[in-house]
């Protein structure tokens, strides 16, 4: 039989970070736990900032009844001369039976002792308790908190506790709070607890009492709003889905409203003013023909039709945020970009101060745009020199994920280039999975060099990531070369810039950074991973070459008919294991018995010696040599009586061989 079950979980206002870190994981967990209790079925989770809420439309009243099988000791082992031994009383006393009770069965090819227990399925409602139980304390919000005489904690103290089968209250107890057939409305319309006689009732309550209890709906209604003030005013809000979730997440009767600030704000970059209004007030900029304008959106969670004060104590309490902008702004124009003061800025312990990484930076610069033929020189230093002065601004030390932008616009305001202040500004590019890269290659050269001595600098500290702990975003760094390489089309060497650029620094294993870079590039490449275990097989250590023969393999190896191609070519590769393919392999055409070895050789020459465009087009080249390889296999024996001929034949396959491991060893690749 089945019914409706609600379980509500009434919270102090929870925090939004935090519950929608752990809202992927919330269900998974809920559902693990019902498996455990044999109970596992279709729910819905809900969740306001006031109440976590599960609902199944059908819940079974009472586990299925089922069957527990034991298997016990040998039977010869049991018993001795016919009396039952230590080994039989042991596991009658696990079966809660006598020895008698127990009886035989068959594992393993033996006869042993087994009992069958018919296990009578318990009521759910007597389970429900442990289960919410179970469920709530395995989640993980970070921080919790205790309250009141609790033990045992929470991310916020539970107010109420609602579990419901059908309309019958389930005995529960969750924090010291026992179930009740009671719920909280919007503060607003009711203050007080409310009866709740069934499910049915329970949402309808939800509703009047001003609580939409769907995210997803509280979502759609914000967007919805939205769209209505951008038409009615003219206007564009721009959605950031993180702030979005955030106000979803802390709201349970959301209305978006549109207030204003004070022109004379707008001298502040538009980044100050975006950055203050999201992070001190979850506030959403408002656009006009593109451009910033002194309007913003709030989501008030007030339940009332007059919105006017809700509008206006916003209005206020934004103003101040704002004018502690405009004078950190003023004082920083009136203090200059300026790196005095960095000398006394630590980086990390063994690399000194941030003035010292300027220093390496500058030389990791200078060696890049020598290979790289950067030729205004000049303002590279200048970038590189400038790149960390925002740090000393006071607008950075409120708004620290400002770092590199205000840079950028302190640097323009001091006359610098733009070529400069670009360059500043795109210092951190990329910085994170679908960031924007550096635009010029004076700007993709400062990022690189920002990363590389990081890179290399905490590498020769032994400040190795290790397992998923990354706390200097290292391999975020490594990903932003290998986007930057590839985007610029730069000749990045690994093994070769990691020992060039080295002597900087104390004394390291250098092929441990290496390995680094490697792993990346297997994280990086979304493609079959035997394919980047193929290229990297063939000793290619640079990068823009690397993501060239992968793509170049990737599309062969997708391509129809590839698996009989492989076939061949692993022959190829199995019948010169033996060879050692660093040496000179010499063919001599004098040797040639079959017109088959004849037609493979001069097949093979035409192919070797002529120019392509791309890693692909060579690479098919060669494996297009499949049917002169196919005949070869079948006119010739290779492992020939005489000794020259023998060795002259191996030399044709592995000239071949070795010409496709230039660009990947095909042996590596599975399919």
């Amino acid at each position: 039989m089945l019914k409706p079950l609600l379980i509500e979980i009434g919270v102090e206002e929870l925090p939004a970070v935090p519950l929608l870190k752990e809202l992927k994981n919330i269900e998974k967990k809920y559902a693990d736990t019902l498996e455990k209790y044999s109970l596992l079925g279709e729910f819905e989770f809900y969740y306001t900032p006031r109440r976590l809420v599960l609902w199944h439309r059908e819940f079974k009243i009472s586990q299925e009844d089922s069957v527990e099988e034991f298997f016990g000791a040998p039977i010869v082992v049991a018993f001795k001369d016919g009396e039952p031994t230590a080994a039989a009383h042991g596991f009658a006393k696990k079966c809660g039976v006598s020895v008698e009770e127990l009886g035989r069965g068959e594992k393993n090819g033996k006869e042993v002792l087994y009992f069958k227990k018919d296990i009578k399925g318990r009521a759910s409602s007597e389970l429900l308790g442990s289960i919410v139980n179970e469920w709530i304390k395995s989640l993980d919000f970070g921080k919790s908190m205790r309250w009141s005489s609790n033990t045992e904690s929470f991310i916020r103290p539970v107010r109420w506790l609602n579990v419901m089968l059908g309309d019958d209250l389930v005995d529960a107890e969750l924090f010291g709070v026992k179930s009740a057939k009671t719920t909280f409305v919007h503060r607003i319309s009711d203050f007080n607890a409310l009866e709740v006689v069934g499910a049915k009732e329970y949402f309808e309550l939800l509703q009047k009492g001003g609580v939409t209890l769907f995210q997803d709906q509280r979502r759609e209604d914000i967007l919805n709003r939205f769209a209505k003030l951008e038409k009615e005013n003219g206007v564009k809000i721009e959605v950031d889905e993180e702030l979005l979730a955030e106000v979803v997440a802390i709201t349970e009767h959301p209305t978006p409203l549109l207030g204003s600030f004070d022109e004379d704000f707008l001298e502040l970059p538009p980044e100050v003013i975006i950055t203050s209004m999201k992070e001190h007030q979850r506030y959403f900029p408002v656009f006009k023909d593109g451009k910033l304008i002194n309007k913003f959106c709030v989501v008030s969670n007030a339940y009332t039709d007059d919105f006017s004060e809700v509008i206006a104590g916003n209005e206020r309490v934004l103003r101040p945020r704002l004018a502690d902008g405009l004078f950190f702004w003023e004082n920083d124009l009136r203090d200059g970009l300026s790196t005095a003061g960095l000398e006394k800025v630590a980086f990390f312990k063994g690399l000194g101060s941030v003035a010292d990484k300027i220093k390496r930076e500058a030389k990791i610069a200078a060696n890049l745009a020598f290979m790289y033929k950067l030729e205004d020189t000049a303002s590279l230093e200048r970038a590189v020199e400038l790149a960390k002065a925002d740090l000393m601004s006071e607008m950075v030390y409120e708004f620290t994920e400002l770092q590199g932008l205000m840079g950028y616009y302190y640097a323009l305001k001091s006359g610098e280039s733009q070529s400069v202040a670009l360059a500043i500004k795109e210092q951190y590019l990329p910085d994170g999975e679908d960031s924007e890269l550096p635009s010029t290659k004076m700007s993709a050269i400062v990022a690189m060099s920002l990363k590389l001595d990081t890179l290399i600098g905490l590498f020769s500290v032994e400040q190795i990531p290790t397992g998923s702990r990354d706390p200097f975003a290292l391999r975020r760094a490594v990903n932003g070369l290998i986007k930057i390489v590839n985007a610029f089309e730069f000749e990045f060497d690994i093994v070769y810039t990691i020992e060039t650029l080295s002597a900087s620094y104390a004394e390291f294993d250098k092929k441990k950074l290496e390995i680094f870079f490697i792993e990346r590039i297997k994280q990086f490449y979304k493609v079959n991973p035997s394919i980047i275990e193929a290229v990297l097989a063939s000793g290619e250590r640079e990068l823009l070459n690397i993501g060239k023969k992968i793509d170049a393999l990737n599309n062969l190896v997708n391509s129809e008919g590839f698996a009989d191609i492989s076939s061949t070519f692993k022959r190829v590769a199995n019948i010169t294991k033996d060879i050692d393919l660093d040496a000179h392999l010499s063919v001599d055409a004098q040797l040639f018995e079959a017109e088959a070895e004849k037609i493979l050789f001069e097949k093979y020459n035409q192919v070797d010696e002529k120019a392509y465009n791309s890693f692909e087009e060579r690479l098919d080249a060669l494996l297009g040599l499949k049917p002169e390889l196919d005949n070869f296999f079948n006119e010739v024996m290779v492992n020939a009586e005489d000794e020259k001929i023998k060795k002259n034949r191996k030399s044709l396959v592995a000239s071949i061989y070795k010409s496709i491991l230039e660009i990947a060893d095909i042996k590596e690749v599975s399919i």
